[in-house]
């Protein structure tokens, strides 16, 4: 038998290492930068193969034991093999990579990376569930690698102590519901109020709870001081189940804010990360009072409320009119209401007039999705903003953006760098800073 062998040259944006052999491209999962590796193909194409490592022969300085017994086989980490902070560089250069090759910009100046803890820090999670007849038992946690299988896993080593404790009980109080085999998810989501940690897991129910259900969910609350919230149908009908009372939250306590929040919207994974990198984008941002700062893609207004807490008056638009009105409910019981005003618009389609509409706007802050905000990049009013701080979750997008607004509109790009939200994965967040004399 042939043994394949390779060494790689760089990581891709999976965390995947890159070979090249015969003028193909091999992506070998497992393999670190500059490794001689064995390797096996699981997947072939005429320009590029999909591989997994089997044996190392040279391995790298940076590979370190993973620290998960599930790694390799659950896929919600990539990269625990690789040194903390040398992940931290491979994504400052996939940063830094794709707003070159694809926006053809340099940032005048590289940011120092945003990070925090490595370990315990998912606040949200989407654990799968499935009863597997053979094994008489039902499994929760995340899906094996390349798989819809749910890994056989007990402890989670990015999910808070408190949390991965609760993955064997979880699978127990699942075993006596009446919807074992109707109930293929619990969403996690952790805040905190008054100063002590609140934890919702939500049941999306298929089929509704019989009434002995209930015995078992609030045994299972009160032991363990978590809450439970049902979800029948989409993200929008999670209510409260036990306790009936919601106080779910999570603060910014650089800015004496509390945002209240439902376990089922928009928050960050990695709550710590997340009050660095707000610090630093309203650093950047530089609100002054009689200013106008829009926020675009406000969310529940994670930034919004910190620019209007800095005295100048904040505008936040965003798609959802729920969550529009769940940010001017967090703007007026934060006292900002005043210095607050909010817009539903789908910025997937705005243009020149919905810009026209909002007022004058000095300097703008996007936090889009993965699809990134080229309607608004192409249509802002370039005469009018000077300042753009842009927080993204797709290096692609943002360098597309980028591109947009430093060849087309005349902006230089002051300054980028990454935002670590998401250790041990490949998931690159980032940030960069637009400026216009």
């Amino acid at each position: 038998m042939t043994i394949l062998t390779a060494i790689t040259e760089s990581l891709d944006q999976e965390g995947r290492g890159v070979a090249r052999v015969d003028g193909k491209a091999i992506f070998i999962e497992g393999a670190l930068i500059g490794e001689h590796v064995s390797y096996s193909t699981y997947r072939k194409k005429p320009n590029y193969e999909l591989a997994h490592v089997d044996s190392i022969y040279h391995s790298s300085s940076s590979r370190v034991t993973p620290r998960c017994q599930y790694f390799g086989t659950c896929g919600g980490c990539s990269m625990q093999h690789l040194d903390a902070s040398a992940q931290v560089a491979v994504k400052q250069r996939a940063l830094e990579d794709a707003l070159w090759h694809i926006g053809r910009v340099r940032a005048a100046q590289i940011l120092a990376p945003i990070h925090g803890p490595a370990w315990g820090y998912r606040h949200r999670a989407r654990l799968a569930v499935r009863d597997v007849a053979k094994k008489g038992e039902v499994l929760v946690g995340f899906h094996e690698k390349r798989s819809s299988f749910v890994a056989d896993m007990r402890s989670c080593e990015v999910l808070p102590r408190r949390i991965s404790d609760l993955l064997v009980p979880l699978r127990r109080l699942v075993e006596a519901l009446s919807v074992r085999t109707r109930l293929p998810q619990i969403e996690l989501a952790l805040g905190d109020r008054d100063g002590a940690p609140v934890d919702v897991l939500v049941l999306r129910l298929l089929e509704p709870l019989q009434p002995r259900d209930m015995g078992h969910i609030t045994r299972f609350a009160d032991l363990h001081g978590v809450q439970f919230h049902a979800q029948p149908g989409g993200p929008d009908t999670a209510r409260p189940l036990y306790p009936a009372e919601d106080r779910l939250a999570y603060t910014l306590p650089e800015f004496g804010l509390t945002l209240p929040f439902r376990p089922t919207e928009f928050t960050q994974v990695n709550a710590a990360v997340n009050r660095v990198m707000v610090r630093r984008a309203i650093a950047l941002l530089d609100p002054q009072p009689g200013e106008r700062i829009g926020d675009l893609f406000c969310g529940l207004g994670n930034f919004t409320l910190p620019i209007a807490r800095r005295g100048a008056h904040a505008i936040g638009v965003e798609g959802s009119a729920g969550l529009v009105a769940r940010a001017r409910a967090n703007a007026a019981a934060n006292g900002l209401a005043a210095a607050t005003e909010f817009h539903a618009a789908d910025l997937f389609e705005v243009d020149v007039g919905h810009f026209a509409a909002w007022g004058r706007l000095d300097k703008l802050l996007i936090d889009p999705p993965r699809e990134g905000a080229i309607a608004v990049t192409k249509s802002l009013p370039v005469d009018q903003v000077r300042r753009i701080v842009y927080v993204s979750c797709n290096p692609a997008t943002l360098a597309r953006d980028a591109g947009v607004l430093v060849n087309t509109h005349g902006y230089r790009i002051a300054a980028a760098g990454i935002v670590n939200m998401f250790p041990h994965t490949a998931h690159v967040e980032s940030m960069a800073v637009f400026t216009r004399n």
